[in-house]
């Protein structure tokens, strides 16, 4: 076991690259579906996705949208030029003995990746990303002598990020992983459903006492969530410091996760580039974009997370609150969480109501139920026009607002509904002195203490007239009804 101070004295450099499955509706090269989620095995293919002789590939052009789009939101233009390369191996689930590749002249060029963590500013640099092809898949049935292959996947396609080696930390990596998987979401271009593979991280990770160089890396492949990314570079950086400790070298390889036993494994040495015979491909002409549709993607960009963050801070809304917000609106685009925000950020004390009701109503009944509610936003104003004029606890606005969302309903006229179903506090003086009368008889010692100054204790009662009013009371005239009562 290797102490904290020992392992102070090393620097952890790591850098992480992520294939992205792009959303298009066909594969990179074929006519055929991209989705194969639901499909049966091999029900997916061409003669393209198999490499028969004489098959003729035929690039996707909304495959090179989406990467344009990818640039753009990596803070880069797309490279004006760029061609495809085959990279050649032999593997069961890649018939045609090589993969379709960008190794010299890829689509994306340099960008970045900015991270907020721990209140700091950071900058993570983009080496490169290039557009390619996936492999199928192999499956290896237990305790059986036989592998199968659906090829359902082959041709997928895929963008490849590539960040430079500028991660020094387990967090930093978590963070970069989830920065990345939010850009692809606001740019629209990939489901990013982790899941199903839609995103995968592979992540090289190296160690050395002189922070200027670096160590022999290890690339620790396929992950698929966010604590993986964290999990695998926090053990592989105890592994590698704990090596070179007792003496022994670090073999540079690539390795797999064991999610259950949360650590990294030995899979096979690591290839390099040249082992791959890389070739320009003779049958796809080089992509070439012109000035015209390269301004018309930059135009169609949404706004992008680092762009609503500076929207919502201006709202003096805290950090956490904002990282929440940007969560949903990238897990259910559909629900239009920000844009229905930003439409009434004029009025400050209405738009932060919306924030408080997606953060603990909405979002939270999506994530209990698997569903977007809707017409969600059609209750709010009504509701917020309620508790702001007394008629509505700020506790009955929440239980209306689950209420609505659950059942589904959409009445005409809300105020009458929430009368009906209970909802509206009751503002009569006579009713709530009452209720005040009894709950003073039955707690004297609080009584005493308001007597005594004790603030808390005011508190206390209105809390007590509450629940005997079944949270019906104003809770505003209940307190002055208590003080009123007992002459403070």
């Amino acid at each position: 076991m290797i102490s904290d101070v020992v392992r102070k004295t090393y620097t952890p450099t790591i850098g992480i690259e992520c294939h992205v499955q792009l959303k298009t509706i066909t594969k990179l090269f074929a006519a055929v579906g991209n989705d194969a989620r639901d499909a049966a095995p091999n029900t997916l293919v061409s003669h393209i996705c198999l490499g028969m002789p004489g098959a003729l590939p035929v690039l996707n052009k909304k495959a090179v949208e989406y990467a344009m789009r990818v640039a753009f939101g990596l803070n880069v233009a797309p490279q004006k030029y760029s061609y495809f390369e085959r990279k050649h191996y032999f593997y069961p689930d890649l018939p045609k003995g090589y993969q379709i590749s960008q190794l010299s002249q890829p689509i994306i060029l340099g960008g970045s990746v900015n991270l907020e963590l721990n209140d700091k500013h950071k900058v993570v640099r983009i080496n490169r990303v290039q557009l390619e092809e996936d492999a199928g898949k192999n499956t290896h049935p237990q305790g059986k002598n036989y592998s199968l292959v659906d090829l359902n996947r082959a041709g997928t396609p895929l963008l490849e990020v590539v960040s430079e080696p500028d991660i020094h930390s387990p967090a930093e990596a978590k963070a970069y992983a989830r920065e990345l998987w939010l850009l692809m979401r606001y740019a629209d271009v990939s489901d990013a459903d982790m899941f199903h593979g839609n995103m995968r991280f592979d992540v090289n990770v190296s160690v050395n006492k002189d922070p200027n160089l670096l160590g022999l890396r290890t690339e620790t492949k396929n992950l698929n969530s966010f604590r993986a990314v964290e999990k695998a570079v926090e053990y592989e950086i105890k592994r590698q410091i704990e090596l070179i400790e007792k003496g022994q070298i670090i073999v540079q390889e690539t390795r797999g996760w064991d999610d259950a036993k949360q650590k990294t494994f030995s899979q096979r040495s690591k290839e390099e580039a040249h082992d791959y015979r890389y070739m320009p491909d003779p049958d796809i002409p080089p992509v070439v974009l012109d000035d015209y549709v390269v301004e018309s993607v930059r135009k169609s960009m949404p706004v992008m997370p680092i762009e609503w963050r500076r929207r919502l801070a201006g709202l003096g809304l805290d950090r956490l609150v904002i990282e929440t917000l940007i969560d949903a609106q990238a897990e259910t685009p559909e629900a239009n969480y920000l844009p229905f925000i930003e439409e009434n950020l004029a009025e400050v004390a209405f738009s932060k109501f919306i924030v408080n009701h997606i953060v603990n109503t909405i979002d939270p009944i999506r994530k209990e139920t698997s569903r977007t509610a809707s017409n969600w936003d059609m209750y709010l104003k009504d509701i917020y026009d309620l508790q702001h004029t007394n008629k509505l606890s700020s506790t009955n606005a929440k239980a209306l607002l689950v209420t609505l969302l659950s059942s589904g309903a959409l009445p005409k006229d809300l105020a009458k509904y929430a009368e009906e179903q209970g909802f509206i506090q009751v503002s009569d003086e006579g009713e709530i002195a009452h209720i005040v009368s009894k709950v003073i008889k039955t707690n004297p010692k609080a009584a005493d203490d308001i007597k005594n100054g004790e603030e808390k204790a005011v508190g206390f009662l209105v809390g007590q007239v509450m629940q005997n009013s079944r949270g019906k009371a104003n809770p505003a005239l209940a307190q002055e009804l208590i003080k009123k009562q007992l002459d403070v």
